[in-house]
């Protein structure tokens, strides 16, 4: 029996209060290590590891461990209505991200009154200031002198050039009044055991389902900042991290990956980056494959000029991939289908694999919140007191499940569900590698 369950709560919280302290010399270390120190609040100034794949696997771990610690030591000393309440913070991050309110403040450390940036942004003043000192007391953005606000390190990710933003407009529009109707939808005595995608809340809401939605005249009018916004799901979630989580180092020079529904193939570009001789097979569907050579010539143009890349659109449901690569790279697909959908695909995977070919999952991997032995040799778990799971630390993966559901009725999964669904369609379990958010989960061919 799981005795943690019957601390006290005075032994809980000095036992987080403890991780929460070696963990911060954890994370001073590695800035030191690298000659930096820990970015304050207050800068506007890109940190060394800002972003997921700068980091090294310790910090990564560390931050979890404090952001999971922390969330359950407020949880556990605060008042149990104050944790719970918290929802008008969406709406207000939407109003600065069109707004462009951090635009507006760039290179104005001094700040700028809140009337300059209503004018500015053709929004109410009064309105603007207490949106943006709720934000404030969040730690986005800075209120230096009375109604006179300026950038922060937080509020610079909303500059309208850096995919973050476009991934917080998205989440806070499209997404969130999704989720509005989530209640309504799963209540619902047609649409709450539905499990397809045009039964989803984003159905109930925009009058389409999601990928018809963007070929609609106002879904057109979203469709770039949504493909930017998956450029910023991927810094978040350290889509960076895929050229240091697999050992790509022992293999050849001449080693082949075909990505499979990349999108624009921002993953594997970082891959290419760090082994130039890779090539790269990006496969999806045509418009979105065209996407992906104007993004691969900006990006990485030695790369397609030595043809390094290969465009080559696919409908993954109808047609297999281009056979016999060395590794078929799948990366955040299977969560935006339902289980039979997502057989179809790796079916259809499958029949383009030779005998020594890899399918290499990433994906998100939930975990159940009861400590398991084989779970923490698989997955791995947090330390007592914490969650199992790493509770806040990891609850990108949890909300992200939701919003799965809400947008297409689909869900992310655990490692089990990965594991059946590779034996329904002729792969073997090898390994999971951890890449901080998100798992590369390693599969080989078998005969089913």
């Amino acid at each position: 029996m799981n005795t943690a369950s019957f601390e006290t709560g005075n032994s809980q919280a000095l036992a987080l209060a403890r991780i929460i302290s070696t963990q911060v010399e954890v994370i001073i270390a590695e800035y030191t290590a690298a000659g930096q120190s820990l970015p304050s609040l207050h800068s506007t100034t890109v940190g060394p590891f800002d972003t997921p794949e700068r980091s090294s696997a310790n910090l990564s771990k560390a931050i979890q461990v404090i952001e999971g610690a922390c969330a359950q030591l407020c949880a556990t000393v605060a008042s149990p209505g104050h944790v719970v309440t918290n929802f008008e913070e969406p709406a207000s991050m939407l109003v600065v991200v069109n707004g462009k309110i951090a635009d507006l403040l760039l290179d104005r450390p001094e700040g700028v009154h809140v009337d300059e940036l209503a004018k500015q942004a053709k929004l109410d003043s009064g309105k603007l200031g207490r949106i943006l000192r709720l934000l404030a007391t969040k730690h986005c953005f800075t209120e230096v002198k009375p109604n006179v606000f300026a950038n922060n390190r937080l509020s610079m990710k909303l500059v309208s050039t850096d995919p973050v933003s476009s991934l917080v407009g998205h989440m806070t529009d499209e997404a969130q009044k999704s989720s509005a109707f989530l209640a309504d939808t799963l209540a619902d005595p047609r649409l709450g055991p539905s499990m397809l995608p045009e039964d989803a809340s984003f159905k109930q809401v925009h009058g389409y389902s999601l990928f018809d939605y963007y070929k609609t005249g106002e879904g057109k009018e979203r469709t770039d900042r949504f493909a930017q916004a998956m450029v910023g799901w991927a810094e978040v979630t350290g889509g960076g991290m895929l050229p240091k989580v697999y050992p790509w180092e022992s293999l050849p020079e001449d080693t082949t990956i075909c990505d499979v529904g990349g999108g624009n193939g921002h993953a594997t570009l970082a891959l290419v980056k760090a082994f130039p001789k890779f090539k790269i097979i990006l496969q999806d569907l045509p418009d979105v494959v065209n996407q992906g050579k104007d993004y691969w010539k900006k990006e990485i143009p030695d790369a397609v000029d030595k043809q390094r890349i290969e465009f080559v659109p696919l409908d993954f449901f109808a047609d297999s991939p281009v056979k016999d690569s060395d590794f078929y790279y799948i990366r955040h697909v299977l969560h935006d289908w339902p289980h039979n959908e997502c057989i179809k695909i790796l079916t259809n995977v499958r029949k383009a694999l030779g005998p020594t070919s890899k399918l290499l999952i990433h994906e998100f991997v939930l975990q159940h919140l009861v400590r398991d032995p084989e779970q923490a040799t698989l997955v791995g778990q947090a330390p007592e007191p914490l969650l199992p799971n790493y509770g806040v630390g990891r609850m990108r993966l949890y909300q992200q499940d939701i919003n799965m559901m809400n947008l297409v009725n689909s869900k992310e999964r655990t490692l089990p569900e990965f594991i059946e669904m590779g034996k329904e369609t002729g792969f073997e379990f090898v390994k999971m590698w951890d890449s901080g958010e998100a798992a590369l989960l390693e599969f080989r061919p078998v005969t089913v």
